[in-house]
């Protein structure tokens, strides 16, 4: 059974038509991978598989039951959703930002756990020696990885993430992505949004291709990256290589720093 099943979803948003008619599914122990160049609404649609936006047309399903039949108490202990703002308005330590992972449990008997999940949290997401800094006092990368251990706190068998690599450094962006493999590997059915094409082609089971607000392509990574897919929805040339490893990498075709003239230069 598919934890999420998005059928024929349509959204607008200040009055733009943002995704048209799209359909897909995330099953436990899966990772998916969202991609597509800016704007075309990935986002977007990760926002309507978490409940934050309304549909304009189609229908969500999370472990078969339409969406708006969730209560949010329920709903926050099936998925965790990690957004690419991670603001917060008080002046927290970051322990205490990832304790807030565990409030959908409180009451219950899963809250036992509370000191263990947050301890391992902190530990998976490489933010223990963080813990007792004010959060607004790290820096862009430091608060997205403690974000990202507030979602594993949470334990939930969902979980979708937004752009979680964006303001870390190389290691991180490795690390970060081998955790949501670990998750799919223990069963979660997991969405993450990324704009790089080769960290989706190395983690991701599936890729879903959104371009200008439409399901471009869905499939394998070795299926889905190809040059043609890739010059049609980005516009960009590129070689793809595969690794000893099997991993596709996407390189553009990038003009020799010689033949640049001033000119070149808008």
């Amino acid at each position: 059974m598919s934890a999420i099943t998005i059928t024929g979803v349509g959204c607008v948003r200040g009055g733009r038509r943002v995704l048209t008619d799209v359909s897909l599914s995330v099953r436990p122990g899966r990772l998916l991978a969202l991609v597509g160049p800016n704007g075309a609404g990935k986002s977007t649609l990760l926002s309507l598989m978490c409940g934050d936006l309304p549909l304009a047309r189609g229908e969500v399903l999370v472990d078969g039951t339409p969406l708006q039949q969730w209560s949010p108490g329920d709903l926050s202990r099936v998925r965790s959703v990690l957004l690419q703002s991670n603001e917060v308005s008080f002046s927290f330590t970051a322990r205490e930002v990832v304790e807030m992972g565990r409030n959908p449990w409180s009451g219950r008997p899963e809250s036992d756990d509370d000191e263990s999940a947050v301890a391992d949290a902190l530990r998976v997401a490489d933010v223990t020696h963080l813990a007792d800094r004010p959060y607004s006092a790290l820096s862009g990368g430091e608060r997205a990885r403690v974000s990202l251990a507030r979602v594993l706190a949470q334990r939930t068998p969902v979980v979708l993430l937004d752009e979680p690599t964006a303001a870390l450094d190389l290691r991180h962006q490795e690390e970060v992505m081998t955790v949501a493999r670990s998750l799919a590997h223990a069963g979660r059915a997991v969405v993450v949004v990324l704009h790089d094409l080769s960290l989706a082609a190395a983690y991701a089971d599936e890729i879903a291709v959104i371009a200008d607000g439409t399901l471009g392509a869905l499939g394998p990574p070795d299926r889905v990256l190809t040059p043609e897919m890739v010059r049609a929805v980005y516009g960009v040339e590129t070689h793809l290589l595969t690794t000893p490893d099997g991993h596709r990498v996407v390189v553009p075709l990038r003009p020799s720093t010689a033949t640049t003239t001033p000119e070149d230069i808008p």
